[in-house]
């Protein structure tokens, strides 16, 4: 176990069964971390813990559906009972979508990335913040590139990270009197099967990745990143792509729509 900035941290992941939630919790145990990992599937979230606990870090497991406000409130709950106060709150849980707008057959995907991705991270901050008001604590954001700026097949999912990027980027403000620092994290593509799981034009899950996994970031690399970011209060972070498209964005904004539908179109 190695020291550093979570050191006997309490924390909270939410989606921490999967993916980067999953690569969050391994390596904040890793640093001595108190988790409170939150999910919609148990018996993943158990594993998660077991693999905590051998790192060196303590965690409890609470099933969590983030779109339910009520879910959010006794995830936090969970985690003051048993360590008695909140330093850190990540909101790492998100679907997502794959289709063009005008060949979608439902637009009930939409609301439910909406409830999942934005008012998930809302319900979540809304029921730990008093808490992390008194520790002076972290509150970090995943986000995605996609939420700096338009991306084809992701109309829904782009418009409820814009909607995180712009609560976040506006509770930054309202807190920085109580010390309570706000980490936005705007990744690349990131191998994970949050693609698999994603809608399609017909509202159902794809089935399978339209991205070449193999050649995107790992969970890995991401949840490191953001590990960095956040301990260190960072405003913001953007990964891959991202450190050119800060750049390029206010004065070529055709060629990161370009470059956008590119990516999009060769799944890398």
């Amino acid at each position: 176990m190695t020291s550093g900035p979570f050191h006997d941290n309490v924390t909270i992941i939410t989606g921490a069964s999967r993916g980067i939630g999953r690569q969050f919790a391994f390596q904040l145990a890793s640093q001595g971390a108190r988790l409170a990992l939150g999910a919609r599937t148990l018996s993943d979230l158990e594993e998660v813990a077991g693999g905590c606990r051998e790192r060196g870090g303590s965690a409890i497991v609470v099933q969590t559906d983030v779109a339910d406000q009520d879910q959010c409130q006794r995830l936090v709950a969970a985690a003051l009972k048993e360590f008695g106060r909140i330093d850190t709150l990540i909101n790492n849980a998100g679907i997502s979508m794959w289709a063009k707008f005008d060949a979608m057959q439902d637009m009930s995907p939409l609301q439910e990335v909406m409830q999942v991705n934005y008012f998930g991270s809302v319900y979540c901050t809304q029921a730990a913040l008093p808490y992390l008001k008194k520790t002076h604590g972290r509150i970090v954001a995943i986000c995605s590139l996609a939420g700096k700026s338009g991306v084809p097949t992701r109309s829904g999912y782009a418009a409820s990270k814009h909607a995180q990027s712009g609560f976040f980027n506006t509770l930054r403000i309202e807190l920085s009197p109580y010390g309570v620092s706000v980490t936005i994290i705007y990744p690349d593509f990131v191998a994970s099967d949050i693609r698999i799981r994603a809608f399609g034009e017909d509202g159902k899950p794809l089935g399978q990745s339209p991205v070449q996994e193999s050649k995107v970031m790992t969970a890995e690399t991401c949840a490191r990143l953001s590990i960095q970011a956040a301990g260190g209060r960072k405003r913001e972070q953007l990964q891959g792509r991202g450190r050119l498209m800060q750049y390029v964005l206010p004065f070529a904004p055709g060629l990161i729509d370009r470059i956008a539908l590119k990516a999009i179109q060769k799944g890398i």
